[in-house]
């Protein structure tokens, strides 16, 4: 009997384990199974996606320094304080490549913005769909393709030559090109960057937000004002910060129309060089370890201001998110 019973109980259990239900519950386990594998191998993959970036910026930012040690240890970091470039007497100082920097840079970000969030406003909420939106929308992606070579050449022949007339109606120096030329095609340049992200934050904005605003009586400017604007302003900053780093590391186009003068500029209309536009400039005639570290050492000045910019640019960036 016992034997019997036994039997009995393992045909039941048998049964029981090779039932629909039971066979449907084994396999949402195993996709369930093989889902948090893929998962857990995927964000394996992020990470050493992530360890292998800082790698490479600590790989870079270490070479810099190795390289341009020599430079280092003659002038210290008085380097970057000394305004005198005279490669005769290897007396080199950065401090004329930074603020040329640093000038032309966020002049182009400030003639830049205004025109980049009316791009976003107008292809974001007034002009979503249809042939002419999809134009000016190809039209300034296609700003960002062209190559900086070519906005030199356009600046240079185009746009030095109206800054001449210009400062020669007001008995300015006609030098045509320096820093407002710089920034004008670095303005240009920077555009699309700023405006295409901030077209598709704008996008983003809830519908329902809008449509109450409206309801309530008030008007298109006053939803773009108090409602488009109030949640979209991190993705302008962001648009804002990108732009502002794409602008600090431009070389060949600034290189064509700042004018390549080794001075502090007294002027927007004053001719100056940009760290990147010396190390253009000078790299390839550059003789003497003296010489060649003090490039490198500048562009190791560069790295440096270009992340420490980011940095302030992401802390301004929170302050800026809205809170859920």
């Amino acid at each position: 009997m016992k034997v019997a019973e036994e039997k009995r109980k393992l045909r039941e259990t048998t049964r029981a384990n090779t039932s629909p239900l039971c066979t449907g519950d084994r396999q949402r386990r195993e996709e369930a199974q093989s889902l948090r594998g893929a998962e857990s191998g995927f964000r394996g993959v992020l990470h050493v996606a992530a360890i292998c970036l800082v790698i490479l910026l600590a790989v870079i930012f270490v070479t810099l320094v190795i390289r341009s040690m020599v430079s280092l240890k003659v002038f210290g970091l008085a380097f970057l304080f000394n305004r005198t470039w005279d490669p005769v007497n290897n007396q080199f100082g950065a401090l004329p490549f930074l603020v040329g920097t640093l000038a032309t840079s966020f002049l182009a970000l400030i003639l830049a913005l205004p025109f980049s969030l009316a791009i976003s406003l107008f292809l974001g909420e007034y002009l979503r769909d249809g042939a002419v939106p999809s134009f000016l929308r190809s039209a300034v992606e296609l700003l960002a393709g062209i190559p900086s070579v070519v906005y030199g050449f356009w600046g240079l022949f185009v746009l030095a030559p109206i800054v001449r007339s210009f400062q020669t109606r007001f008995d300015l120096t006609p030098y045509g090109v320096g820093i407002l030329t710089a920034s004008l095609v670095l303005a240009i340049m920077i555009i699309p960057y700023a405006a295409s992200l901030g077209r598709e934050v704008i996008q983003l904005v809830p519908q329902d937000l809008k449509e109450a605003a409206l309801s309530l009586g008030a008007t298109r400017f006053e939803v773009v004002k108090n409602v488009v604007l109030p949640h979209a302003r991190s993705g302008i900053m962001a648009g804002a910060v990108l732009a502002l780093g794409r602008a600090l590391g431009e070389t060949m186009a600034v290189t064509m129309v700042i004018g390549n003068a080794n001075l502090i500029p007294r002027s927007p209309f004053s001719p100056a060089n940009t760290m990147a536009s010396v190390i253009a400039n000078q790299f390839a005639e550059a003789t003497g370890d003296v010489y060649v570290s003090s490039l490198i050492q500048i562009a190791l000045w560069l790295f440096v201001v270009t992340a420490v910019v980011n940095i302030i640019g992401r802390h301004i960036l929170k302050r800026f998110v809205v809170e859920p």
